[in-house]
């Protein structure tokens, strides 16, 4: 079965859904940023499918998220760093930890891990906030418009 790509559409969500639209590729993101860097390591802590695990962090390194360096010459290893680009991936792990975390437990019940701060080891708790102003946002004051000249730019 073909999948439905989105990786055209005008809209963001359908554009990252597109590059994450599977459960594993935002699995093997987290992993990344845990600290995990080697086939292995990802494959041991997933239980992921070497084939499915490969496939994975082909398209994350095609796409500019990670970058594979070469850590042995004979046989070839290699390990997988976040880049910039897969860095900035942080933001939507983060809202999704938070969502998971308030949605998908039991009233009264913690979900058994937790985001904590580095150094001070205080819990973390992530919200998404408008960049310019640092306010909160809220779907309620919020709405999806098309940019000034953005359908005679899209060809519309």
């Amino acid at each position: 079965m073909r999948r439905t790509r989105f990786d055209e559409w005008p809209c963001p969500i359908a554009r990252t859904t597109d590059l994450i639209g599977d459960w594993w590729t935002p699995l093997v993101l987290r992993d990344a940023f845990a600290g995990c860097r080697r086939f292995e390591q990802f494959q041991e802590s997933l239980g992921i499918p070497r084939a499915v695990l490969a496939a994975r962090l082909d398209r994350l390194v095609d796409e500019g998220l990670m970058e594979r360096r070469r850590y042995e010459e004979h046989p070839p290893r290699y390990e997988y760093r976040l880049t910039a680009k897969g860095r900035a991936f942080w933001d939507v792990l983060a809202a999704m930890w938070r969502w998971g975390e308030d949605w998908l437990w039991e009233d009264g019940a913690e979900p058994p891990l937790m985001l904590a701060d580095r150094e001070t080891g205080r819990e973390v708790r992530p919200v998404m906030v408008d960049e310019t102003t640092g306010e909160r946002l809220d779907v309620r004051t919020i709405r999806i418009r098309s940019r000034r000249g953005a359908r005679r730019a899209a060809g519309a």
